[in-house]
Order: C-alpha cells, then structure tokens, then sequence
C-alpha cells in the first residue's frame, strides 16, 4: 500500500464527513510532502486532543516511510 493511500485511509476512519478529504502527494528533492484537507467540522477530529491523532498519523507515516522522508502538513480550510 502506498504511504498517500495509507494516510487517506486513517484520516477517513477518524473524521465524520469522509467523503471531503483530499490528500496532496507533493515531491521535493529529498523530501515528499502529503498536504490533508478535511472539512471545517473534521479538523477537531483529525487533529485531536492536544494533537495526538496527528501526532500518532505522522508517527506511522515515519514507520511505513522506511528510507523516504515525509512531512504531514494539514491545511486549515479557513485559509484555502
């Protein structure tokens, strides 16, 4: 399973509208950065209390990524 379709499946299980996610795969030289935006109402729910469902996703990123490096970046859609 590819690390995108890894994080979409996470995300979609914690959020309440899965259905508005879109997960980005940004390449860079030495690094792949996957952008999440969810809803206005899922952003609660993503991130956690005191972040720890994003902590916890970009922790299992870092496992499954082996020798590849990653950045979680989550897009606040306020500003989108």
């Amino acid at each position: 399973m590819e690390i995108k379709e890894l994080v979409e499946k996470i995300t979609r299980a914690l959020v309440g509208f899965p259905d508005e996610i879109h997960v980005e795969e940004i390449e860079a030289t030495n690094v792949k950065v996957l952008e999440i935006k969810v809803s206005r109402r899922d952003m609660k729910y993503l991130v956690g209390k005191r972040g720890k469902n994003i902590d916890a996703l970009k922790r299992i990123v870092s496992v499954a990524a082996k020798d590849q490096r990653y950045i979680v970046k989550v897009i606040d859609p306020r500003y989108c």
